[in-house]
């Protein structure tokens, strides 16, 4: 299984559409809120540098935004 974690905020609704995809693929994640996590945000930045969210580390594949397709692709969905 991929190893999956998402920066997002709480207002964020392409976070809540990232997440709820997740969910109905049964795909295990961790969620890290940068609105009130300072470690994370920068962490966040670190590897994407963006500021927007929802950012999607799948394996190391760095995914800005809620991007159907490559999450899925990046999680070997069909």
């Amino acid at each position: 299984m991929a190893n999956v974690t998402i920066y997002s905020t709480p207002t964020c609704v392409y976070c809540n559409m990232t997440k709820d995809f997740l969910k109905v693929h049964k795909v295990p994640y961790q969620e890290f809120n940068v609105a009130s996590d300072l470690k994370a945000r920068e962490d966040m930045v670190n590897k994407s540098h963006q500021l927007g969210v929802p950012v999607i580390d799948i394996d190391g594949t760095i995914i800005v935004g809620y991007d159907q397709p490559k999450i899925a692709s990046a999680l070997g969905l069909k």
